[in-house]
């Protein structure tokens, strides 16, 4: 018997003896109060008296509290307004005429009264019937995943509808496999029934039956099935098992949406997983290409001809070879960051460091790839420090200036300037370059974005990103003074406790 049905029929038993109780006794005491003036009202007066209380107990009790006060009400009435007076003997036929018409209407009227009283709570019950189907169709509406509205599904069809114990089956591998249980739950004998080639059968449906049988109700979208729901026992009430049928309905809807939204999903992962590699293949290809061809001409002309080549092209050659290894280490350096940051295994350990520090280094990594290009560094030293990870806000400066290097003319000037905005320290690196056009601003930091002037600005600068908003702040991109492109980035200042001052 669901919640809902166990206390209809706890209600309903305590109406009726409490209706039987005041039909009965509206009778007695109407019954004797008319005595006074038995000799000054007649038979059908006294008749009509007495269907007050038969009305009354029909109204609170029901019918069975009704066919109580009748027959209280015939008794009351044969042995006291029918003569002779004090005994049940009826009498002439008019006197068993009156009885008779008496105990036909006073039926009549019990069997109208409840029935207007069973379609009042019909109503009633119908009302909270679908304010409980809003519920549980709620509980079923969500982005969730597929194991927690199976867990749903369950709880809620053992909780609300009462059922001792339910399970939800899935096939897995060909097999049925129980997903999520609630209450009392299946032994391996009852999940060997459940299979359809275990030739036992096992009740189907909703229809009454044995109390506490096993039952089984099939979960179907558009024909094919999504699961088993295994119930032990049904509810009591048609309705309840009315409501139980459409949550079952509900159920497999829910779980068919949510395996959509799964498949959708391992979909969407699969394309961008697929995206990523093909930019990663396109990174490799087109940023290894122009290092590793550079580095093979002048490692095959020292080879095969060093003997022709003066002391200055000797040594112009090996710079060449130094300026694109350090360029491809970075690329390496910066493809291993990105993998680290695609497993999300990256961590920020934060420490005190001087802003002067963190430019200086980052110039000096680069060395010979300067490639002729001046660097003005206005980062003073009286500059508060910052609360950073050194080696992450490092590769950030690092891939800045590289950036500003690839895009900048000839023997160009590149500035690196420090600055304090509110309790922030502000970086930027700017360049001579071409700048970037509005509309591109925001794509320079997606990864392997390709601009149309060829090269690829995605990779180091979404790396920095994602580097200094690890910290809780932002990097941007505004036009330099003069014409170029500066990048900016926010540090937070370091906080130094009284006692460390």
């Amino acid at each position: 018997m669901g919640e809902f049905g166990a206390a209809y029929h706890t209600e309903s038993v305590r109406t009726r003896l409490i209706g039987t109780v005041a039909g009965v006794g509206a009778v007695a005491a109407l019954s004797f109060a008319m005595l006074p003036l038995r000799s000054h009202i007649s038979v059908s007066t006294a008749a009509l008296v007495l269907v007050v209380p038969v009305v009354a107990g029909a109204v609170v009790g029901g019918f069975v509290a009704g066919l109580a006060s009748v027959a209280a009400g015939f008794l009351a009435f044969d042995f006291l307004y029918i003569p002779p007076y004090g005994t049940l003997n009826v009498g002439t036929a008019q006197n068993w005429t009156a009885l008779g018409v008496y105990a036909v209407v006073m039926l009549l009227v019990a069997r109208v009264v409840a029935r207007l009283d069973y379609s009042r709570d019909e109503a009633q019950r119908g009302g909270d019937v679908a304010k409980r189907l809003s519920e549980l169709s709620e509980l079923l509406v969500g982005d969730r995943p597929v194991d927690d509205l199976l867990t749903t599904i369950v709880s809620a069809a053992h909780t609300i509808l009462d059922v001792p114990g339910v399970s939800l089956l899935v096939l897995d591998e060909g097999r049925l496999t129980v997903a999520a249980s609630a209450g009392e739950a299946l032994t391996a004998e009852e999940l060997a029934r459940l299979d359809p080639q275990s030739g036992q059968p096992v009740s189907v449906g909703t229809a009454p039956g044995v109390p506490g049988e096993l039952r089984s109700l099939a979960l179907v979208v558009s024909g094919r099935p999504v699961g088993i729901l295994a119930l032990r026992g049904l509810p009591d009430s048609e309705t309840d098992r009315a409501v139980l049928t459409t949550f079952a309905n509900d159920a497999a809807l829910a779980l068919e949406r949510a395996r959509l939204r799964e498949e959708a999903r391992r979909s969407q992962l699969l394309e961008e997983v697929d995206r990523f590699r093909q930019g990663l293949m396109g990174a490799v290809s087109h940023d290894l290409r122009t290092p590793l061809a550079t580095i093979k001409v002048a490692s095959s002309t020292l080879s095969n001809r060093a003997n022709l080549l003066s002391p200055e092209q000797t040594q112009e050659l090996y710079r060449l070879i130094e300026v694109e290894s350090d360029r491809l280490t970075r690329l390496v350096a910066n493809l291993l960051d990105m993998t680290r940051i695609e497993a999300g295994v990256f961590s920020v350990r934060r420490a005190p460091v001087a802003p002067v520090q963190l430019a200086k280094e980052a110039v000096a990594a680069l060395g010979a790839s300067m490639n002729g290009h001046r660097v003005d560094l206005a980062v003073a030293p009286s500059l508060p420090a910052v609360d950073v990870d050194a080696l992450l806000i490092g590769q950030v400066l690092i891939n800045l200036l590289d950036n500003a290097i690839r895009h900048s003319p000839d023997h160009g000037v590149i500035a690196v300037i420090g600055a304090v905005a509110d309790d922030h320290v502000t970086l930027a690196v700017s360049d001579e370059g071409p700048g970037i056009p509005p509309e591109r601003r925001e794509e320079v930091f997606s990864r392997f974005t390709r601009f149309d002037t060829g090269g690829r600005a995605g990779l180091g600068l979404a790396i920095a990103r994602t580097f200094v908003e690890a910290h809780g702040e932002s990097i941007w991109y505004e036009d330099a003074p003069g014409g170029g492109a500066r990048f900016v980035l926010s540090l937070p200042t370091a906080r130094f406790d009284a006692a460390e001052a």
